[in-house]
């Protein structure tokens, strides 16, 4: 019988047996060509830093859902958060590298070994304090219908910011803005019609649906207060001002829970982001060391 070779022999055999990594190894490169030179007048620790913010948000959002594989309530929907987890480690990881490939490491490469890739070493190397996500990411996820609002509310700022980095003077942004925004976009959707289904649904349904917009709402108290960073590299042409997307948001999520017969919490004071100054709960710790254990147990590792 001719041999047919599977997905995972793919795996085994792609660039000659070396070490394989979960981002996507045998898939063309999506920055292939890509200008990675920083922009004129831009400093490379500022574009660093804003790299990690956007990185660590997606990274953290990743791991909370790949907690719902095997207790999904559906097998397609346990299918479907599986796909969303890997769209959003597949934007950290190009964040994470535009991050390493402007300088910013710090201690996580003096903890990992020097043939890891800068991604990964800014994964599963760095401690708590050194993570730049806000607290809308690293909240547990209480129940499916609180997942749905959280994946709401951070798929919704996702797709505004991420729609603006378009024009980014940095063609890396760009790039990554451009390739996720649509996958950010299912995203919203997905979370919007499991919202409406929820809210407008049984009396029960409803009651959780409530229940998790009221948990999430206050968590998005950080998200329209700019950092010094992102302010600097927003006057110069690099990043978004969150405060910029704060009216599509708050338009977005109400339109959402209005038609799911929710009530919409009362909308948090805007506050300064802790999380962006690596200020965290114990929640990110617990999270982070289920996430960094494997590969900090043995750094030099290949599969």
């Amino acid at each position: 019988m001719a041999h047919e070779e599977t997905v995972y022999d793919a795996l085994t055999n792609a660039h000659d047996d070396g070490g394989q990594w979960a981002f996507g190894t045998g898939f063309d490169e999506p920055l292939a060509g890509v200008d990675t030179t920083v922009p004129d007048g831009v400093d490379a620790a500022d574009l660093g830093e804003y790299c990690l913010m956007l990185g660590d948000d997606a990274l953290l959002l990743a791991q909370r859902l790949t907690q719902w594989i095997t207790a999904a309530p559906e097998l397609e929907e346990e299918v479907a958060i599986g796909n969303l987890a890997l769209d959003l480690l597949g934007q950290a990881r190009l964040l994470l590298a535009r991050a390493g490939s402007v300088g910013v490491l710090g201690r996580s490469r003096e903890r990992a070994t020097a043939s890891i890739p800068d991604e990964d070493a800014l994964a599963y190397f760095r401690d708590p304090d050194e993570f730049r996500h806000t607290a809308l990411v690293e909240a547990p996820n209480g129940d499916f219908a609180r997942t749905m609002v959280r994946l709401l509310a951070a798929s919704t700022v996702r797709v505004a910011v991420l729609a603006r980095l378009r024009e980014s003077r940095d063609p890396v942004l760009a790039a990554i803005a451009a390739k996720g925004v649509n996958e950010l976009a299912y995203h919203r959707d997905h979370a919007a019609r499991w919202v409406l289904r929820l809210g407008d649904g049984t009396a029960e349904s409803h009651r959780r649906a409530q229940d998790g917009a009221d948990a999430v709402w206050p968590l998005l108290a950080e998200l329209f207060s700019p950092t010094e960073v992102e302010s600097r590299l927003a006057a110069a042409g690099i990043a978004v001002d969150p405060a910029a997307v704060r009216e599509e948001v708050v338009t977005v999520l109400t339109q959402v829970l209005d038609q799911a017969t929710l009530r919409v919490p009362a909308w948090p004071a805007d506050v300064l982001p802790r999380g962006r100054r690596g200020e965290h709960g114990p929640e990110t710790a617990e999270l982070l060391g289920t996430l960094q254990g494997l590969a900090r147990e043995h750094p030099a590792a290949t599969w």
